[in-house]
């Protein structure tokens, strides 16, 4: 007859269960560990391809021409820069329009280029390129910071303005710019005003009269977003010293779009997530008061952190998002999606529709520079042009 267990008993049996259990925890913990590459990784996102690679200065802008010429351009911002836009042909770049207007020359302004920032194909047989006149974000040279139009049939410029010394301030730093030549008598160009250290605007260009204003100066849709703290390959993203100080990484208006209609102008701080919009016939209007522009403004919402912004035939907005290492879209009445992911996406920077139904950009390790590590180029050759198939057209400007 069994009788029941002691607590004696009980106890015993429990403990040579404990140690069974560990003792075969033990043996499992003995067996091989899968190495990290076999644990489940990060979601690439799309299929950019590789259009060209650049192994000398860092690239910022890109255009696709209406016949599929394709240019990019090279900031004067420290590097070795012996041209500042080039056209790419196959994986070589030649200096454009020519490589003596490339020279820069501070003595003649208007004919040389100093420091290209952006280069835009209007669909109309033309680039332009935007001159900062401000090679490492000095002050601005005075009678440099200019639009240049040239022609791509002939190769030659075929009309320079300059900007009027009202709106280019000690600060001042052109950074991208749209077109519609549905306005005026020669079109108006819409330019951001990018600042590092002064306030940031939307300067609206007449093309045939050169008269400029100043649009919303200060605002709170071109300042950099308060508070803002970037976090780009896992590293918060400041200005990191030489001498251990640091400030933080605050970038006025640059990212651009104008929808397809010419009606609405989308733009966003370097150094803030939201997207805003505003009507284009209000910011050209100088009777409309700042106040009166502010309050028209909307805000629509946190897009990513983004560079460039682009924008299709179909009204589809385009934004890379340099946190993330990706390039996303809006389209119509619908919400941010994701088209491209990957670690190769390294601060994705200028976005340009070509009429190939593909979306170029530059990927240029912006954040490497020595300015956001002590001194330290974390750079690596070479940059590169991607391109990710969006099955859209270029918005039209006439």
């Amino acid at each position: 007859m069994n009788t029941p267990m002691t607590k004696t008993a009980l106890a015993l049996t429990a403990a040579l269960l404990l140690t069974s259990g560990a003792t075969l925890s033990l043996a499992r913990a003995a067996s091989p560990l899968p190495a990290l590459s076999q644990l489940a990784q990060d979601r690439p996102i799309g299929q950019p391809e590789v259009v060209a690679t650049f192994s000398g200065a860092m690239p910022t802008g890109v255009t696709v021409s209406e016949t599929g010429r394709i240019f990019v351009n090279f900031p004067r911002w420290g590097d070795d820069v012996p041209f500042t836009v080039a056209e790419v042909k196959g994986n070589r770049l030649v200096p454009y329009p020519d490589a003596a207007m490339n020279r820069a020359d501070n003595a003649q302004p208007r004919t040389h280029l100093l420091s290209v920032q952006s280069v835009v194909a209007d669909g109309q047989g033309r680039v332009w390129l935007l001159d900062t006149a401000a090679p490492g974000f000095a002050t601005p040279v005075a009678g440099g910071a200019k639009l240049v139009a040239v022609n791509l049939r002939t190769n030659q410029v075929e009309k320079t303005v300059v900007f009027p010394p009202a709106v280019i301030k000690p600060a001042t730093y052109v950074n991208d710019v749209r077109f519609d030549f549905r306005i005026g008598k020669a079109g108006v160009a819409y330019v951001t005003d990018s600042s590092l250290s002064g306030t940031g605007a939307i300067i609206v260009l007449d093309l045939a009269s050169g008269k400029a204003l100043r649009r919303l100066e200060g605002d709170r849709s071109t300042s950099p977003e308060p508070g803002f703290s970037p976090v780009v390959e896992g590293e918060t993203l400041l200005q990191r010293h030489a001498d251990g100080t640091t400030a933080p990484f605050a970038v006025a208006s640059d990212g651009i779009a104008l929808s397809p209609d010419g009606k609405t102008l989308y733009y966003s701080p370097l150094s803030g997530r939201h997207l805003y919009a505003v009507a284009t016939a209000l910011l050209r209007d100088p009777a409309v008061t700042d106040a009166q522009l502010a309050a028209a403004v909307q805000d629509l919402g946190e897009k990513g952190a983004s560079d460039g912004l682009e924008s299709d035939a179909s009204g589809t907005v385009y934004a890379g998002d340099y946190e993330r290492n990706a390039i996303r879209k809006l389209p119509p009445g619908g919400k941010w999606t994701t088209i491209a992911h990957g670690p190769a996406i390294l601060w994705p920077d200028t976005l340009s529709v070509g009429p190939d139904g593909y979306l170029y950009f530059t990927v240029n390790q912006l954040n490497r520079q020595p300015g956001f590590h002590g001194g330290r180029d974390l750079r690596q050759k070479p940059y590169a042009l991607l391109r990710i198939r969006i099955h859209a057209a270029p918005a039209p400007t006439r």
